[in-house]
């Protein structure tokens, strides 16, 4: 048997030892990842991207709270959100505009763009509320209120989804209402009784529940509401098909539900 002399068998253990280091390191890395490439921990399920997100402007405070959310449990993922009425968002798919996710406040606007989308899947549901000054000076206690000319009262427009389920319930118990303005989406006509340019209008329950410290909220009772559903649905044309998959998931997981509920909207 030939033998290394000691400081030759020190110095080889030591030039082994470093080399088996990194190999070592790759190795583990390696029994870290799952099938799918990610790690044991299951953080990152979905592979990292940047999405696009078109929301209807009633979820523009719940989804900056839940897109934080996901990119804290998805590192690498980015969520851009653009917020607009539902019937925006539809003209913008129909256009061709680059997106990845489609989430709309009712399920006929998601049907006019269901040749570009996947099967949607309803997320939540809201209902409307009359929405007045803070401490409701003109003292409104239901809808039949709003018919008072006196009252300056703002609704959206018959082709949002918000100013669809509006004339659905005034319709319903034959009050005709004037409004002063008309708007683009939910958001605005919260804006206009805020700024006190409209002493009432009707918005989501979720809407008023976040300006709670402008407006007041007079409920509408169930066998008069209306029940808004929100589907969301991936885009055909998504270049990061998977990842869209993955967020549009995690909003109907305990997790995207619980983010949801707390902001104020309902199961699905």
């Amino acid at each position: 048997m030939t033998l290394i002399p000691t400081r030759r068998r020190t110095a080889a253990a030591v030039l082994t030892a470093a080399l088996l280091v990194p190999l070592a390191a790759c190795g583990n890395d390696e029994t870290k990842k799952d099938a799918n490439g990610s790690t044991a921990s299951g953080s990152a399920a979905a592979p990292a991207a940047n999405l696009t997100v078109l929301a209807a402007a009633s979820l523009t405070d719940v989804f900056k709270t839940a897109g934080a959310a996901y990119e804290k449990a998805h590192p690498g993922t980015r969520l851009t959100f653009s917020f607009a009425g539902s019937q925006e968002l539809v003209a913008q798919v129909s256009q061709g505009s680059p997106a990845d996710v489609l989430v709309t406040a009712d399920t006929k606007s998601m049907d006019k763009v269901k040749a570009d989308t996947s099967a949607p899947a309803i997320i939540a549901t809201n209902r409307l509320v009359i929405a007045t000054g803070e401490g409701n000076p003109f003292k409104v206690d239901d809808l039949k209120d709003l018919a008072d000319t006196k009252l300056k009262v703002v609704l959206a427009a018959p082709e949002v989804p918000a100013g669809k389920y509006s004339k659905q319930i005034l319709d319903k118990q034959s009050i005709t209402v004037k409004p002063v303005s008309q708007e683009p989406n939910v958001r605005a006509v919260l804006s206009k009784v805020e700024l006190g340019e409209a002493d009432a209008g009707l918005v989501y329950k979720t809407d008023a529940a976040s300006a709670a410290d402008k407006v007041d909220a007079v409920e509408i009772p169930d066998d008069q509401n209306a029940v808004a559903k929100y589907p969301a649905a991936t885009l055909k044309d998504s270049k990061n098909a998977e990842a869209a998959e993955a967020f549009v998931a995690w909003l109907s997981s305990p997790e995207g539900q619980k983010i949801l509920q707390d902001a104020g909207f309902q199961k699905p």
